[in-house]
């Protein structure tokens, strides 16, 4: 916008000019990770003392660990292993799992394809249609692996198989997208009404992903049970780099984290907030607490367990566009098993083993007995953090 008031006219006489407004004099400082550190407080606790355990959509957790909706994480046999070390999985009602009988044959496929043929490799394998009995055995098969049924669709097909899951004994519905907002408009459609798909939906219906304080609040006004942030940080995803979308995960964590407050305060309801994506190492899960989070969905560090469907690699979940990349597969190797990777013992130092271990020691360094008492630590802008006497870690590795 230009400013109305003329600069006043310069002594030689010429011409004034009226004041510019740019954009960029206006840019919002945003913070990730590596832009952040956790500052120490009055106190320390033993980490036995630490307490990691929730309830989180009605669904008890002890650790607060979410495995992503995608094809290369999360089957019925994933989602048993992580129950019974206190997480929760996820499963994508839109991917191999509900389309093919037996998917061992496309994953190995989509894992040992060439580079240069994996889009039209995983176009291909998103082309068979979804099973509604195939959705039901997989909620079946979860059961009986000893784990509560969590699924996820996008909107366009959640009104579709939201109802179909629940009557089928899933305990909780995950309403996914790139980006999801409170007023979603559309053509070709009718858009999914949140505010009445869950006051109709007998089970709770969690929503994502937002980086957004006010789409939040909005989307807790219409019955979300949890919100899911972050758009484009997870290590497979490619929307910043196609759409030029996303916000850094602390900033996005943390304003989304003021809004459930601020909904709390109004309302007497919690609604939780998860960080999605963005988080490799354990000194990120402690500082995506430290935002704001109530929980943390991971991808590409659980695709790297032994249990994981996805053979040592990892992509994107499906973009629901048809000429556009459906994110990129990634090469993640296979770390060890489940219980490794997040319970350790750690044999790396770069901070990728031993996550759940990792984030109670350091909420007992900083004194933090609670998920909440972590929201609470202190978080300082600390750009050098990364490198400050770190020169000699950076030549050995």
């Amino acid at each position: 916008m230009i400013e109305q008031e003329l600069a006043a006219p310069s002594e030689t006489g010429a011409r004034p000019v009226p004041k510019f407004d740019s954009k960029v004099d206006r840019l919002r400082p945003t913070y990730g990770f590596d832009d952040v550190s956790l500052a120490p407080g009055l106190e320390t606790i033993e980490p036995n003392d630490v307490e990691l355990g929730q309830t989180f959509c009605g669904i008890e957790l002890a650790i607060p660990i979410l495995a992503a909706a995608m094809d290369a994480v999360v089957d019925p046999g994933f989602a048993g292993a992580l129950a019974r070390l206190g997480g929760l999985a996820v499963l994508n009602l839109e991917g191999v799992q509900a389309r093919y009988e037996d998917p061992g044959s496309i994953l190995e496929r989509i894992a040992g394809a060439a580079d240069e043929e994996i889009q039209a490799v995983l176009s291909e394998a998103y082309a068979v249609p979804v099973r509604e009995d195939l959705v039901a055995l997989r909620i079946q098969q979860i059961h009986d692996a000893g784990s509560k049924a969590a699924v996820s669709a996008t909107p366009a097909a959640a009104r579709r198989w939201g109802p179909f899951c629940a009557e089928h004994g899933a305990e909780l519905f995950l309403v996914q997208s790139q980006v999801s907002s409170a007023r979603h408009l559309a053509t070709d459609y009718d858009p999914l009404s949140l505010d009445e798909f869950t006051r109709f939906m007998p089970i709770p219906v969690a929503v994502g992903n937002t980086t957004n304080a006010e789409a939040a609040y909005l989307l807790m006004e219409q019955g979300a049970a949890a919100v899911f942030v972050g758009v484009g940080p997870g290590a497979a995803c490619t929307t910043r780099e196609v759409l030029g979308i996303g916000v850094p995960q602390v900033t996005a964590v943390a304003d989304v984290a003021a809004a459930r407050d601020s909904y709390l305060r109004e309302t007497g309801r919690y609604v939780p907030v998860v960080a999605d994506g963005g988080m490799r190492r354990g000194g990120e899960l402690a500082k995506a607490i430290a935002a704001g989070a109530d929980a943390l969905m991971l991808g590409s560090p659980l695709a790297r367990a032994a249990e994981a469907p996805g053979r040592g690699v990892n992509w994107g979940m499906a973009a629901p566009s048809p000429v556009l990349p459906r994110g990129t597969r990634i090469k993640v190797g296979i770390a060890g098993s489940l219980e490794k990777i997040l319970f350790g013992p750690a044999t790396v130092s770069d901070g990728s083993q031993n996550l759940v271990g990792a984030l109670r020691q350091s909420m007992a360094a900083l004194g933090a007995r609670t998920l909440r008492d972590m929201q609470a630590a202190e978080l300082v802008y600390a750009p050098a953090i990364q490198t400050e006497g770190k020169s000699w870690q950076g030549r050995g590795r």
